[in-house]
């Protein structure tokens, strides 16, 4: 689904920084910052000799890799067959998976391009990591981390860099009593999966649920990197009913800046173990394994779908304010997750349930659809209702989907593992050019009955220019108060405990890269794009005018970022920053302590 924004903030954000140092925000200017540094570039001074690459590739075991521009084929014939099969191929996201050189998307306009790293470390271990992360610090070297690629920022990208690459860090173990290192003796063993940082939520699901018969809380895109969706905090399906992703970590390894390989939980360095809780990721360290918590399996998972659309202005106006007023009676509870799309005059529902059968997921709906069936001179349903309810142990099995007309899109590369799948609704993600995107999370207050003409107002003019999608799993509203005070202890925006939606927005282009000829982007679309999502967002922000942004799914070019993306966290998460990486060796777009730097993360001025 379409679903990139360009979000313009209201008003200008705090400057935490200033607040972390007890400043007023006029003082921030006469605060010292650390000594100037440039990172060196190849062919620059100071850029390591073949003889110290050599030595590094020596130590992570001949796992360094020099990369080759994966365009090469298209510079030199730009209609040529090569070139023509590398568009195809990027289509694929398994095949940007297992390409180091390629990112999920390939740019954003006016942002970033997907460019190679100049190197990489294909690490198979923390000790590798820990090689490359000394070897950078060294050489004053760029360093990036991809493991699934998914960043929409561009942070797991950066040409002249040294990239570390988790790829083949993807075993996984299930485990009946973990209990975190220290911690023995002060928490209760709890069922858990291991994972390395490599891994992503496709396999790990078919892993941990078809074989395993467990559940843990991950994404619902199935080629998004484990670790890169806790860093973010992490929302899956069913986020009402199991909370964050990073509200169930139990424990962490990683290695910072000063190539220490750590293993963090509550007992052991818990700052920096609540900084990997929803802080962002490639701002703390490269996180290397993580141990998240499983729970029971429901015995049902279920899929509601329908599509209405609306005759006249005047009836989606009114269709929006009974499907508003239906939301604070029905959804929000942990039964009910993902979104429900609102553009023009159409309503689409595209929701999943547990906890419910059949009968009772048809039940709930019943007002909202006799509403809408009460009125057919104003209402059409043009996509019929469909209520599934299946074993939840089948959820993400890849031999059941693979027999599913149009469920899943599979790997077409011979000798594909069977689990290469991805949900065919995310498939145009793959190598997608962004030209928009921004989300803002939507307080449950919005829906008590004397603020709702605010909200039915905001969704109606928002649907006049643009569209938007409610991701109800994506806000904690409803939540067991077990999976809210885990999400607590994280360092996401306090705004999502109390969310019932995030509304998410925005537009891509198909692959393109600037320069090769019959495969660029269309700069002129996408700024029109993103102006008209800005004027979209603007409605929003009428209803939410302090509304937070989720971190993955969010604005690139956003100014109030540190307050958007973390709240009140942003100075607790500076002094963690400050402890434990204070000259900046982890640098992203809006990562923590990233005001500093330069906008492509190769200068800090002093």
């Amino acid at each position: 689904m379409k679903r990139r924004a360009l979000l313009k903030w209201m008003a200008g954000a705090p400057v935490f920084g200033a607040l972390l140092a007890n400043l007023p925000e006029a003082a921030w200017a006469k605060v010292v910052l650390p000594p100037t540094l440039r990172r060196v570039r190849p062919g620059e001074p100071g850029w390591p000799s073949p003889a110290d690459w050599e030595s590094l590739s020596q130590q992570v075991g001949g796992r360094l890799l020099k990369l080759a521009d994966p365009l090469a084929a298209c510079r030199a014939d730009p209609s040529g067959k090569a070139c023509a099969d590398f568009f195809t191929q990027i289509r694929n996201p398994f095949y940007i998976h297992d390409d180091p050189a390629l990112t999920q998307a390939s740019g954003w306009a006016d942002a970033w391009t997907s460019k190679p790293s100049a190197y990489a470390v294909a690490a198979n271990s923390a000790a590798d990591v820990a090689a490359a992360v000394n070897f950078a610090r060294k050489h004053k070297l760029r360093l990036v981390v991809k493991g699934g690629g998914h960043s929409y920022q561009g942070t797991s990208d950066a040409p002249d860099s040294l990239l570390v690459w988790t790829y083949h860090m993807n075993d996984g173990t299930l485990v009946d009593a973990f209990v975190p290192k220290g911690c023995e003796g002060k928490v209760a063993p709890q069922q858990a999966v291991t994972m390395g940082s490599g891994c992503i939520w496709g396999h790990t699901y078919n892993a941990v649920t078809t074989q395993g018969g467990r559940y843990v809380q991950g994404g619902g895109c199935m080629t998004v990197g484990v670790a890169g969706l806790v860093a973010s905090g992490g929302f899956g399906s069913w986020s009402k009913r199991f909370g964050t992703a990073a509200g169930n970590v139990l424990e962490a390894e990683v290695v910072t800046a000063d190539g220490k390989i750590r293993v963090v939980n509550a007992c052991n360095d818990p700052d920096l173990f609540w900084a990997l809780k929803g802080g962002g990721g490639g701002s703390f360290g490269v996180i290397t394994r993580l141990t998240l918590r499983t729970c029971e399996l429901p015995d049902f998972f279920g899929v509601f779908n329908v599509t209405i659309e609306s005759d006249s202005d005047g009836a989606y106006r009114r269709l929006i304010a009974r499907f508003v007023d239906f939301c604070r009676a029905a959804l929000i509870n942990p039964h009910w997750g993902e979104q429900v799309h609102l553009h023009g005059n159409v309503l689409r529902v595209g929701m999943v349930f547990q906890g419910l059968e059949k009968m009772q997921a048809e039940a709930a709906w019943k007002p909202f659809l006799d509403f809408v069936q009460a009125s057919p001179k104003d209402y059409r349903i043009t996509a019929p209702v469909q209520v599934l309810a299946f074993p939840a142990r089948m959820m993400w099995n890849p031999e059941a989907l693979r027999k599913m007309p149009g469920v899943v899109v599979a790997d077409s590369r011979p000798d594909a593992p069977i689990d290469n799948i991805v949900w065919a609704g995310d498939a145009d993600q793959s190598g997608q050019y962004i030209t928009s995107y921004g989300s803002a999370w939507l307080p449950q207050t919005l829906l008590q009955p004397d603020r709702q003409t605010g909200l039915v107002n905001a969704l109606f003019e928002f649907t006049r220019g643009y569209g938007l999608s409610l991701h109800f799993n994506k806000g904690l509203a409803g939540a067991p108060p077990e999976a809210i005070d885990a999400a607590r202890d994280t360092a996401m925006n306090p705004q999502v405990l109390d969310a019932f939606a995030l509304a998410i927005t925005g537009d891509s282009q198909p692959p393109a890269f600037p320069g090769i000829p019959g495969h660029e982007p269309d700069l002129a679309a996408a700024r029109k794009d993103a102006e008209a999502c800005a004027k979209a967002m603007q409605a929003l922000y009428k209803a939410v005018p302090d509304a937070g942004s989720y971190v993955s799914e969010s604005d690139y070019f956003l100014k109030d970022w540190q307050r958007a993306f973390w709240g009140s966290n942003y100075p607790r998460l500076l002094a963690v920053k400050k402890r434990y990486d204070p000259d900046g060796l982890f640098t992203v777009h809006h990562g923590v302590g990233s005001e500093q730097w330069s906008a492509d993360g190769f200068s800090r001025a002093g």
